[in-house]
């Protein structure tokens, strides 16, 4: 039985940049490293809540495409407005909250490779609701 996302995978060109987005500037946590025969990293495992990873690795090169199989990556928050305010402060460009279709809060933003994420709070009229 599928019980939650266990990790979403990007890759990268600059590791290190991504490692400091999500960890300095978003607030999650460092995890574990793959490191290649030779030693040299070239992966990350980033923890973000419950049983929630993002798993990054280098890539020499990376085609951006906006069919790209991975379209965002979806952040749950406790409170969209103080999260907002928080990333705008440390200079993150973050969207206005709207309330989606589905009736859950969400603002936008990029990390430094251009991959989409969306910060998403539910509500109780959240269409997800019925689900947990």
């Amino acid at each position: 039985m599928i019980c939650g996302i266990a990790h979403v995978c990007l890759v990268t060109c600059d590791l290190n940049a991504m490692i400091s987005f999500y960890c300095d500037r978003l607030g999650l946590t460092a995890g574990f490293d793959y490191y290649d025969e030779s030693g040299n990293r070239y992966g990350k495992y980033i923890y973000v809540g419950r049983r929630t990873f993002l798993e990054l690795f280098l890539a020499e090169q990376i085609e951006r495409s906006e069919h790209a199989p991975c379209r965002h990556l979806c952040l749950e928050v406790d409170d969209m407005d103080t999260t907002v305010a928080d990333l705008r402060s440390a200079g993150i460009d973050v969207t206005d909250p709207q309330c989606g279709k589905d009736r859950s809060w969400q603002a936008w933003l990029c990390d430094p490779d251009g991959n989409r994420i969306e910060l998403h709070a539910y509500t109780d009229q959240s269409k997800q609701g019925e689900y947990f």
